[in-house]
């Protein structure tokens, strides 16, 4: 759905993006991860023809950007940097301009589809006021509406849930699986660990300008060698694991053992009492800070000074 190859952007002296590689499959839920000016934005930028690249190729749909982009853009909805709205016009008449301007819309059925949108994304009962009117979680979710017009069969979305509370933004991941069930592939970026970890199936992570990881979620995350162990009886588990065990907190300890099945019927056998017992893997966080502070301290080195 989306390859890049050597994907570079530069202004001035300043490179924003820097020999970018991705790879966003068909079907998948894709998060782009990393800190604030990593160059995430700019990357999306670039595959919606919105900015024009240094250096490298862009496919998207088995198309080149931006020199094909018009007829690549009927078949993907986008939310960039926040929606682009009109702020004294109503959120309806914003979505007729915005699909009458664009390429694909069609004037017959865009009512019935403006209607079907702002249902999906919970604004069914949106009145007459002024976009401008409206809270920052309400413009996120017009926005949203905009993206979903044509139905999309690539979804691209940068900080979707900006300004929304827990529930909205509960909603919002439950529109964007049903999406994904329908055939949508999607590529969500968010500084929201835990939104993409809890839709996205593959990531990549920005920082510096570079996309430094790029795997499946399942893959970061596979175990580690170690198992997490909590029992009543942390003493004689203790002894019992004697140069096995590598941590402990309280009731809690880390057993180096790759087989918790096995690792449980020791421990039952020798009377332990098991009240938790799992492989450990390792959290998205510790995947993205490891990743990050591995490539700034080599860029630190490459300088000849500390990572900042």
């Amino acid at each position: 759905m989306i390859v890049t190859r050597d994907l570079t952007k530069r202004y001035g002296r300043t490179t924003a993006v820097r020999e970018v590689g991705l790879a966003v499959r068909e079907g998948d839920r894709y998060g782009l991860l990393g800190p604030n000016g990593s160059g995430k934005t700019t990357l999306i930028r670039l595959l919606l023809g919105l900015v024009f690249a240094t250096g490298g190729d862009i496919e998207v749909l088995g198309l080149p950007v931006p020199r094909r982009v018009r007829d690549v853009l009927p078949s993907v909805g986008a939310l960039v940097e926040g929606p682009g709205m009109y702020p004294h016009l109503p959120g309806r008449t914003n979505l007729e301009l915005f699909d009458a301007a664009g390429p694909g819309g069609g004037r017959r059925d865009r009512r019935r589809r403006i209607g079907e949108a702002l249902e999906r994304v919970g604004l069914a009962g949106i009145d007459r006021r002024p976009v401008r009117a409206y809270s920052l979680g309400m413009r996120q979710r017009l926005g949203l509406a905009a993206a979903l017009l044509r139905r999309p069969r690539l979804l691209i979305l940068d900080e979707p849930t900006n300004g929304l509370d827990p529930r909205g933004i509960r909603e919002i991941r439950d529109l964007l699986t049903e999406l994904h069930g329908e055939g949508t592939t999607v590529l969500l970026s968010s500084h929201l660990l835990t939104e993409i970890e809890a839709f996205c199936d593959r990531v990549g992570v920005m920082d510096g300008g570079r996309l430094v990881l790029q795997d499946d979620l399942a893959t970061l995350r596979a175990p580690t060698g170690r198992v997490v162990l909590r029992t009543p009886d942390a003493d004689r588990a203790l002894a019992l694991l004697d140069g096995r065990v590598e941590g402990r907190d309280g009731d809690r300890l880390t057993v180096r053992h790759r087989a918790p099945d096995d690792l449980n019927a020791e421990l039952v056998t020798a009377g332990v009492r098991v009240r938790e017992l799992a492989a450990e893997r390792r959290s998205l966080e510790q995947v993205v800070l490891d990743a990050t502070t591995t490539t700034s301290a080599d860029r630190a080195d490459r300088a000849g000074g500390d990572p900042a």
